[in-house]
């Protein structure tokens, strides 16, 4: 029998009694408590200045453990003392309220970079003083508990929860010393969770930059293989935007309307979009399955390869083959020879208001062009080294995720307790 199950068989055999949070909690406040909205503007101006007495916690800074540095926000001395509900000088645990609902953040002072912190606007500071807060941080993790939690988060628009209805949250509250052996365990459990994942994360980062030095190496040619320019090759399109203001445009679309957004959530090879529009939105026709897109403003030096019919927005321009060379160039190898495009992109903007990369150039873009044979070569090499490095479903990125899914397995069978 382990320590755990000794002390529950000893200190609760018949099961543990459930409380509402706000029965365990001494403080479940926020941002906004400070007072009215038209008060906060008056005593809180935000500043992007380190110099300033503190900074505003937000949990972006949570999740990037403040690695964006840039984007810091800071407030007075005025703002701090008038926002002193909500000053984070002690340990407790920080939940988004307003978006990401369901996060959870356990902080000590000695985490943060300054010395004097507030918590922002859109999340919520929990602390307790009789239930270990670190018990909490791993039980408002279980899913038990994130089942509970989704029940009161609005539905609709921005996801968000009210103070008042988290506090009526019923959570087991074990005696002391089973909290204690249950953070011992977990606490122990993540830190052998992260030292792995840092270690895999080393080996991935490292893969990374081996695959980027072959796929470098294998897309580098000279004066033996032909030259083309992307104009003669492909048919080079912008894309657009759909009136907003037409509805009809955007109910019950059935093709593909493609942005950046695509590409961070799917990826750079994508089948399907995030939004769909409708065939009287499109001018002309649908550019061409099997067609590659090039960021060329905004978000400049990205691209994606486009298997089905689609239309995407005016921040791309679209590659289409043009016939001839149907037969003689793979498009998975122009996808990867895109990768060194990226690069000349970025490095080759007009500036001015808007930033964008100079069409003219693009189009007089010289990419060089083996047979069709060594073209299908290089694909099979650096599809392999693809899918080592970035397929979430084998090699070392699913090792990692296999880590913190065995975490979430104990945790959640850790703190499923029957109700006294």
């Amino acid at each position: 029998m382990s320590r755990l199950e000794e002390l529950i068989a000893e200190l609760c055999p018949n099961g543990v009694e459930y409380k509402k949070i706000g029965d365990v909690c001494t403080t479940i406040t926020d941002y906004t408590a400070a007072g009215s909205f038209a008060d906060i503007a008056k005593n809180v101006k935000y500043i992007n200045n380190a110099t300033s007495y503190a900074q505003l916690i937000r949990t972006t800074d949570l999740k990037s453990n403040f690695s964006k540095t840039d984007n810091f926000v800071y407030v007075d001395e005025n703002a701090f003392k008038y926002l002193w509900r909500v000053n984070l000088d002690c340990e407790g645990l920080v939940m988004p309220n307003v978006g990401n609902c369901g996060e959870v953040y356990y902080i000590t002072p000695d985490i943060f970079p300054n010395e004097y912190n507030v918590l922002g606007p859109n999340a919520i500071w929990v602390k307790s003083n009789n239930v270990l807060n670190r018990y909490l941080y791993h039980l408002f993790l279980s899913r038990e508990f994130q089942v509970k939690l989704a029940k009161i988060i609005s539905p609709t628009g921005q996801t968000k929860f009210n103070k008042t209805n988290f506090k009526e949250i019923t959570i087991p509250v074990p005696p002391l010393p089973v909290q204690e052996e249950i953070v011992r365990i977990l606490d122990n459990f993540t830190e052998l969770t992260a030292e792995l994942t840092a270690e895999l994360t080393a080996e991935l980062t490292a893969r990374r930059k081996q695959y980027e030095y072959y796929r470098d190496s294998l897309l580098t040619f000279g004066d033996e293989v032909k030259w083309k320019t992307l104009d003669e090759i492909f048919y080079i399109k912008g894309g657009y935007t759909p009136s907003k203001n037409n509805q009809e445009y955007w109910l019950n679309g059935s093709i593909p309307w493609f942005r950046m957004e695509d590409i961070r959530e799917n990826g750079r090879i994508l089948d399907k979009a995030i939004q769909y529009i409708n065939k009287c939105a499109v001018k002309k026709a649908p550019f061409r399955a099997n067609s590659m897109i090039i960021a060329t403003s905004a978000t400049i030096g990205e691209h994606a390869l486009i298997s089905v019919p689609f239309v995407c927005n005016q921040r791309f321009a679209c590659l289409s083959l043009r016939e001839k060379y149907e037969n003689t160039i793979d498009m998975k190898y122009i996808f990867y020879q895109c990768f060194i495009l990226d690069e000349w992109c970025r490095n080759n903007v007009n500036e001015g208001n808007f930033a964008s990369v100079d069409m003219k150039k693009l189009c007089n873009y010289k990419m060089p062009i083996p047979p069709l044979v060594e073209q299908q070569r290089i694909v099979g090499t650096l599809d392999r080294f693809d899918t080592l490095c970035n397929d979430i479903s084998s090699g070392l990125p699913a090792e990692i995720e296999a880590r913190q899914k065995q975490y979430e397995y104990y945790r959640d069978r850790l703190l499923s307790f029957k109700e006294l």
